[in-house]
C-alpha cells in the first residue's frame, strides 16, 4: 500500500465556517474524504470575524515576514465537523476582522493582494509553528495562488522547497489582478514580473503566476478542463493553460452524503429515498405552503437555487418568467446578487399569485426544503466550473435541466425519450431555448411520469460524494510529487 501523505489545504474558504460559494463546499469535504484513504490532512484559512465556530487558540503567536516587515498573527484551531481534521484560521484583525471575505458590498478591498499574501506565505510559517513539513500545499483558486511562488523561490532551499503544489481552478474569471507597484508587501522576488509569470498587461496576476508555477493543476471537472483551454473559457489565460496542459487533470467534485440525503436530512418536513419517493411529494406541498403558492400535486415545481449573475445565467431567468410561468409550473427562486434581476424576481413574486415566489438572500434550511420538494431544477449556465446544486438536486430526485458545460455536462445524463438519463440538457443559451427545454421536461412529467420516475431512482442512486474525487487527487497529489522530487 502507497504510504500516507501529509497534505496542507490552503483557502480563502471553508465550510461551514467561511463560505461564499463552492470552493469552501469543496475545502470542507474534500479533506475528509482524504483523511479516511489515511493521509494527514489539515486546513488553513483566514479567522474573519464572521466565523462563530468553538477555537482553541495557540498559546505562541506567529510572525509572517512580509515586505512592509514581520506580520504578527495568532492561530487558533478547530476541527472539520463530523472529523479529526484540524483546521487553522490565521487571525490577524486588521487583515480579516472584516464582516466578509473578500470584499464589501458594492465596493472592494484594495489590500486584498496582502491579505492573500500573508495567508499564503503563512501556510510556510504555519508549518514552522507546528514543526510539520506538508508533501502536497492544495492550493485554490487566485487568493492561495502565490503558494507555488513561494515555493519556487524564497522557499526553495528550505525543507518546505520539497514539497509539490497543487492549485485547484475553482473559477477561471477571477484571477486576482493587482497594481504591479504592490510587489513589494508579497516578499516575492520581483523577476516574477515577467510574461512567464506574474506579469498580466502591465499588471500583477496571482492565477497567473500560480498557473505557471504550481507544480500540477486540476480543475473541478474535465470539461472544465477542456474549456478553460479556449479563448471563451480561458479568460485570457488559455495560453498558459495550454502551455502546462500535461499538468493539467480535470477531478469532479464531490457531495458530502452526509449532509446531502433525504433519507435523514433534518431540513426536510418528511424523508425519502429511491425505493420510496413518498415523502417527497409531502416536501412539495409543505414548500408550497411555507411560501405561499398554491398547493397543488398537479403543477411541476420548478426551482433556482443560485447566485444571480450572469455567469449562472439567471439574467435569462428573469426575463423569462412569463414564458415560463406561461407553461403552467410554479416557479420558486432563491438567491441574490444582480439588483435588476433580484428586482425583476421580487415583482413577479408579489404579482403572480400562487405561481412563483422568489426569496432573496440565502437560507441553508431552505435550500434543502426546495431542492427535496422541486421537480425540476433550473440551471442554465453560460459557464460551471462544476456545480454542486445539479448534484443536490439529483441526490434528492429534483430533475436539472442544464446549458452543456463544464460540470453540467459531465454530471447530467441527457434524457433519452425512453425513461434513460437523469436530467434535460440544451446547448446554447438563449430565452428560446430556456422556454423550450423546459416546455420539454413539463411535457415529459405531465405525459410519462413513469420516465420522471426512472430517472429520479437512477439520479439517486448514482454514487456522487466524495470517495471517488480523493482516490483521484490522491493520484495528482503522487503524481506531482514525482514532478518535483523524483518519487514519493
Amino acid at each position: 500500500m502507497a504510504s500516507p501523505l501529509k497534505v496542507l489545504f490552503v483557502a480563502s474558504e471553508c465550510a461551514p465556517f467561511a463560505k461564499a460559494g463552492g470552493l469552501g463546499d469543496v475545502v470542507g469535504a474534500l479533506p475528509k474524504a482524504l483523511a479516511a484513504l489515511g493521509h494527514d490532512v489539515r486546513v488553513l484559512i483566514p479567522r474573519y470575524d464572521t466565523i462563530r465556530a468553538s477555537t482553541v487558540r495557540h498559546a505562541a503567536p506567529m510572525a509572517i515576514p512580509m515586505g512592509g516587515g514581520e506580520l504578527w498573527c495568532a492561530v487558533e484551531e478547530t476541527r472539520l465537523p463530523d472529523s479529526d481534521v484540524p483546521v487553522y484560521m490565521l487571525d490577524h484583525r486588521e487583515l480579516f476582522a472584516r464582516g466578509y471575505i473578500y470584499d464589501p458590498p458594492n465596493g472592494f478591498s484594495p489590500d486584498n493582494l496582502l491579505r492573500f499574501a500573508a495567508l499564503s506565505r503563512g501556510a510556510f510559517w504555519l508549518g514552522r509553528h507546528l514543526g510539520w513539513v506538508p508533501d502536497v500545499f492544495h492550493a485554490h483558486d487566485w487568493p492561495t495562488a502565490a503558494i507555488a511562488m513561494y515555493a519556487n523561490t524564497i522557499e526553495r532551499d528550505t525543507p518546505f522547497g520539497r514539497a509539490a503544489t497543487v492549485l485547484t481552478i475553482h473559477n477561471m474569471a477571477h484571477q486576482g489582478i493587482f497594481p504591479a507597484s504592490q510587489l513589494g508587501m508579497t516578499h516575492l522576488p520581483s523577476w516574477l514580473m515577467r510574461s512567464d509569470g506574474l506579469e498580466t498587461h502591465g499588471a500583477l496576476g496571482l492565477l497567473k503566476g500560480g498557473l505557471f508555477h504550481s507544480t500540477m493543476i486540476t480543475t473541478v471537472s474535465p470539461t472544465y478542463a477542456r474549456e478553460i483551454r479556449t479563448r471563451q473559457g480561458g479568460f485570457g489565460l488559455e495560453h498558459v493553460v495550454n502551455f502546462r496542459g500535461n499538468d493539467l487533470v480535470g477531478v469532479l467534485n464531490g457531495i458530502d452524503d452526509g449532509i446531502w440525503n433525504p433519507r435523514t436530512d433534518p431540513a426536510l418536513p418528511a424523508h425519502f429515498d429511491a425505493d420510496d419517493l413518498s415523502g417527497k411529494l409531502e416536501c412539495k406541498r409543505a414548500l408550497q405552503r411555507e411560501l405561499h403558492l398554491d398547493v397543488r400535486d398537479d403543477v411541476p415545481l420548478v426551482a433556482v437555487v443560485s447566485r444571480l449573475n450572469d455567469q449562472k445565467g439567471t439574467d435569462i431567468i428573469a426575463e423569462c418568467v412569463g414564458p415560463l410561468l406561461s407553461l403552467g409550473i410554479q416557479l420558486v427562486v432563491l438567491g441574490s446578487g444582480d439588483s435588476q434581476s433580484e428586482a425583476t424576481f421580487a415583482a413577479w413574486s408579489h404579482q403572480s399569485g400562487g405561481r412563483m415566489r422568489a426569496w432573496l438572500g440565502f437560507r441553508e434550511d431552505l435550500a434543502h426544503r426546495i431542492e427535496a420538494a422541486a421537480d425540476l431544477f433550473l440551471m442554465p449556465s453560460r459557464f460551471e466550473p462544476c456545480g454542486l446544486n445539479q448534484l443536490y438536486s439529483q441526490r434528492y430526485g429534483t430533475l436539472p435541466i442544464v446549458r452543456a458545460t463544464g460540470g453540467l455536462e459531465d454530471t447530467v445524463a441527457q434524457y433519452d425519450g425512453m425513461g434513460g438519463g437523469t436530467g434535460f440538457k440544451f446547448d446554447h443559451l438563449s430565452h428560446r431555448s430556456l422556454v423550450e427545454t423546459v416546455r420539454w421536461a413539463v411535457r415529459v412529467w405531465r405525459e410519462q411520469p413513469e420516465h420522471i420516475r426512472a430517472m429520479q431512482q437512477r439520479a439517486m442512486r448514482k454514487p456522487m460524494g466524495w470517495d471517488l474525487s480523493a482516490k483521484q487527487y490522491d493520484q495528482v497529489y503522487r503524481w506531482s510529487l514525482e514532478r518535483r522530487r523524483g518519487g514519493v
